[in-house]
């Protein structure tokens, strides 16, 4: 019983929170309230201008004049309750969409704020469907849900009054199927609410299944997996189809019953009439008016079983939606000082990084790099070389220790400009669907061509972009898949180099390309890192034999450290890797 008193609670908190959304448009929302009531009062105008009618200008053929008159009256109601519906309609939807707009707006503007780890942890496909589905289904509750219920249940009362009052015997009797319709009603609601949630977590997971594998559909190809994905894809479908066919049960079920329920009503009244009409003073205009009613009132008790789901799956699409909005999982801002670039050194003191519970990464590190130093981490793969570059950028924060720029803790740096003036050049290039010239700038009006194309020259990479068809305005796919691998490091490289950054950093970038690409990145490199602090994470000993000074990584912590000369004598790690990579190149 606590649990059930909890979680209307809980519900009705979500309403509000989902209402506080129309504060933005106020008079879309009261306008929607306004014409929704007075299209509930008008809905009784009608039959009982039909009624009146048919009882008191039907029988003498001296009433023709005020018999015209009335239809005239009653065509005129109704052409004014059917633009009153046009309007209602537009404004309920026009509020909803809105909502939808600023919703979904919220709901990116925190996705882009939220730490890596989140995204590590998070299917792509679910954060899809919560940005998109999810939202669009709030959009509903507007246009069909609370605002509706409510002109609906004033509706019902109203003709309940007016059939009371008309003739109290025969509003009995077309009321007395109502226990067996809200019980119907109720029943549809539980089921259909069911398998709703179904539904939308078959939806979010056939997102993310599909998601996943058309972005790694070349590993699918290449180890031959079309046959055994097609199965997984086609368990999950029919989990989605099975799903909504429980739902379309329901459906199918219910409405046949409630228009059973209604014609049993409308037979009970015309069998009453029939035998008690001398006795009661049964008119015909009475007959007219209980039929309608009854009709009137079993669509909307009808609709509102269905806007009753419609408002519980907005309910059930907003608690997911907030979830995402109420996660907590962001780099905390509060940094005053501004980064521009390294004016003494960057220290670590005694860092400890785990990117999940106790499984340390980097295990008490402390290092070094002074300004205008080129640095270079090497070390096996796993070693948390890497895990350096994600924590000067301030992806992850660090579970113990410290991390200082001139003195200065990184936290205490306000986060855009540390990101802003950190150009970093990843392995794993992402490109967008758009030009070569929007990839460079991220669309960034303050960098024009002639500066794209200035930079491009003094690193040396003019031949690259002339080779491209179109040059800069060569539309690269998603994800860069129409660029090769080398190609979309180069134009990762004039990406980092135009916004000038302050420190830069090259993870990795020529571990998968070929020589003539390599020698274009260690020429634009060197170019790079002149006057600037850098840091080169590298497996090829090649690219780092100009660096002031080498760290060595090994499990997590630093093992060795300075210069190429300095470690070779030393005889330790760096002189394993040096001679192993020496042997295989000779060999090779």
């Amino acid at each position: 019983m606590t649990e059930t008193k909890h979680k209307t609670k809980l519900n009705t908190g979500l309403i509000k929170r989902i209402l506080s959304y129309s504060s933005k448009y106020k008079k879309l929302f009261y306008g929607s309230i306004v014409i929704t009531l007075l299209l509930s009062g008008m809905s009784i105008v009608r039959p009982m201008l039909v009624s009146f009618t048919l009882n008191n200008y039907i029988s003498s053929s001296e009433d023709a004049g005020k018999l015209n008159n009335a239809c005239l009256l009653i065509f005129g109601v109704l052409i004014i309750e059917a633009l009153m519906q046009i309007i209602n309609i537009r404004i309920t939807n026009l509020l909803g969409q809105n909502i939808v707009k600023d919703l979904r707006n919220q709901v990116y503007k925190h996705v882009l704020s939220l730490k890596n780890s989140y995204f590590d942890n998070t299917p792509v496909g679910m954060l899809v469907t919560r940005t998109i589905s999810d939202i669009e289904s709030l959009s509903n509750m507007f246009s069909e849900g609370f605002i509706v219920i409510t002109g609906d249940i004033i509706m019902i009362l109203a003709f309940v009054i007016a059939m009371l009052w008309t003739n109290w015997v025969l509003a009995l009797l077309a009321l007395s199927t109502i226990p067996l319709l809200f019980v119907a009603t109720a029943l549809f609601k539980t089921g259909v609410k069911r398998t709703f949630t179904m539904v939308r977590n078959s939806v979010a997971e056939l997102n993310t299944f599909t998601q996943e594998h058309i972005t790694g559909m070349k590993i699918v190809h290449l180890f031959n997996k079309e046959e055994q994905e097609l199965d997984k894809f086609k368990v999950i479908n029919e989990k989605h189809k099975v799903a909504n066919i429980k739902s379309i049960f329901y459906y199918s079920v219910f409405f046949p019953v409630v228009e059973i329920l209604a014609s049993f009503s409308i037979a009970l009244v015309i069998w009453f009439a029939g035998v008690k009409s001398n006795s009661f003073h049964v008119g015909l205009g009475d007959i007219t008016f209980f039929i309608m009613m009854i009709n009137m009132m079993f669509r909307p008790i009808r609709m509102m079983a269905d806007r009753l789901n419609t408002l519980q799956m907005g309910v059930v699409s907003a608690e997911r939606v907030f979830k995402v909005i109420d996660t907590d999982e962001k780099i905390e801002d509060k940094g005053t000082q501004v980064f521009t670039a390294v004016k003494k050194n960057i220290e670590l003191k005694n860092v400890w990084f785990a990117y999940k519970d106790e499984h340390f990464v980097l295990k008490n590190i402390s290092l070094q790099i002074n300004s205008g130093e080129t640095v270079a981490l090497i070390g096996a793969t796993g070693a948390g070389k890497s895990t350096i570059i994600n924590l000067l950028s301030r992806f992850y924060e660090i579970n113990k220790g410290e991390i200082l720029i001139d003195g200065i803790k990184i936290e205490d740096y306000r986060l855009e400009s540390l990101r802003l003036n950190t150009g970093v050049v990843l392995q794993d290039v992402h490109l967008f669907n758009d030009s070569v010239l929007n990839n460079i700038t991220l669309n960034n009006p303050e960098i024009s061509l002639k500066n794209v194309e200035e930079a491009t020259d003094q690193i040396g990479l003019n031949d690259f972009i002339k080779e491209l068809p179109g040059g800069f305005n060569y539309q690269v796919t998603e994800r860069g898949q129409s660029l090769s691998a080398g190609q979309r490091q180069l134009i990762a490289f004039i990406r980092a180099y135009v916004y000038k950054p302050g420190l830069f950093i090259l993870d990795e970038a020529t571990a998968t390309i070929d020589t003539a690409t390599e020698r274009l990145i260690q020429k634009a490199s060197e170019k790079i890192s002149k006057g600037r602090t850098s840091i080169i994470i590298a497996h090829r000993l090649s690219t780092i034999k100009n660096v002031n000074k080498i760290i060595v990584f090994d499990h997590g912590e630093v093992a060795e450290a300075g210069s190429i000369s300095e470690l070779l004598a030393l005889n330790g790690k760096f002189k394993k890797l040096y001679d192993n990579q020496f042997l295989a190149e000779n060999i090779y």
